[in-house]
């Protein structure tokens, strides 16, 4: 079957190549997402990686699967993407000058994934050498990590410790050998293990009890404006972030200051409605109105848990929350 679509799909039929990409397409689009770390990124490389798959096609001679090279394909376009792309700055937040940050932070072109798109995911499991579950792979901690990596060593450790593809596959993707992908995943993990040597406990399981005790604490705080209150649900060492504004603040007395002179600064209050993204709870969060009804979106907040507490809260601009179905006002 899937040779007569290769067929088909050479001799020009388009629908032959839709059957045979389609399988692939969701989780293709999510590697382009953890690769780029931005998913308007992901979709522009997905649609020039399934052009040039379309081009390309004469060239397919069979010695690996078609999924196995579609990530080629793929994982190629994203690498070529950040050889020739500068990457986006940072842009502070109009308005008052706010306090003095713990740090600037590095991967200001993050963007948020909605659950939606993970929903569509299939549900074949990774390869046996992976290393990461599905859960972890996509959230914004290890999405952000991988983007502070060397390109190259993000592609190996992606292919190799979150998809599982086998040393050699995961040469043949990219072209090189196998030694050369074993030495640059020894040196990926070694950055990785380095970065989460403080890793926070283990998140309750969604829908929980425990969760759902946090999201009526959170959402009773928050739209309140009561900083305090909001601010005892954070671990010690949390941190709260907000790209493309490269401004990061960890602990509670710089992230209660941010709050205090900048979210919740004039008296302002907010309504929050839930959704998730990165397999993480999410809020859109609204603007109080004078009138009701008139609430004016502020942005989308992506809450990393650590048991049953903040480990960290980021902040996106209003501009991302279409993606999640999430109305202007």
């Amino acid at each position: 079957m899937t040779a007569d679509l290769i067929d088909l799909a050479r001799a020009g039929d388009g629908d032959a190549f839709r059957q045979l990409v389609g399988p692939y397409e969701r989780e293709l689009q999510v590697h382009c997402y953890r690769m780029l770390g931005s998913v308007q990124d992901a979709e522009d490389a997905m649609q020039d990686a399934l052009l040039a798959a379309w081009q390309g096609l004469g060239g397919f001679e069979g010695r690996a699967s078609v999924r196995t090279w579609l990530y080629r394909v793929t994982t190629t376009r994203c690498l070529n993407v950040r050889r020739s792309a500068r990457r986006r700055q940072g842009t502070m937040p109009p308005g008052p000058t706010p306090p003095e940050p713990t740090r600037l932070g590095e991967v200001t072109w993050l963007e948020p994934c909605p659950d939606d798109l993970l929903a569509g995911l299939p549900d074949a499991e990774p390869g046996p050498e992976a290393s990461y579950e599905a859960r972890e792979a996509i959230s914004l901690a290890f999405i952000t990590a991988v983007q502070r990596l060397p390109p190259r060593q993000r592609a190996v450790l992606i292919l190799r410790d979150v998809l599982g593809f086998a040393a050699s596959e995961a040469a043949r993707i990219l072209g090189s050998t196998e030694d050369s992908v074993t030495s640059a995943l020894k040196r990926a993990r070694a950055t990785l293990r380095h970065d989460d040597a403080d890793s926070p406990e283990p998140p309750s399981a969604p829908d929980s009890v425990a969760e759902k005790q946090l999201i009526e604490r959170l959402t009773r705080a928050y739209e309140a404006g009561d900083v305090d209150g909001l601010v005892a649900l954070f671990t010690d060492d949390a941190w709260l972030t907000m790209p493309p504004a490269p401004l990061e603040y960890q602990g509670h007395g710089p992230i209660a200051r941010f709050l205090t002179q900048i979210a919740f600064r004039d008296g302002r209050t907010y309504r929050l409605v839930p959704t998730r993204a990165n397999g993480q709870l999410a809020f859109g969060a609204y603007l109080h109105a004078p009138r009701p009804g008139d609430e004016q979106a502020s942005g989308l907040l992506v809450l990393t848990l650590s048991d049953d507490r903040i480990q960290a809260m980021t902040r996106f601009t209003r501009g991302v929350l279409p993606r999640f179905g999430l109305p202007p006002s």
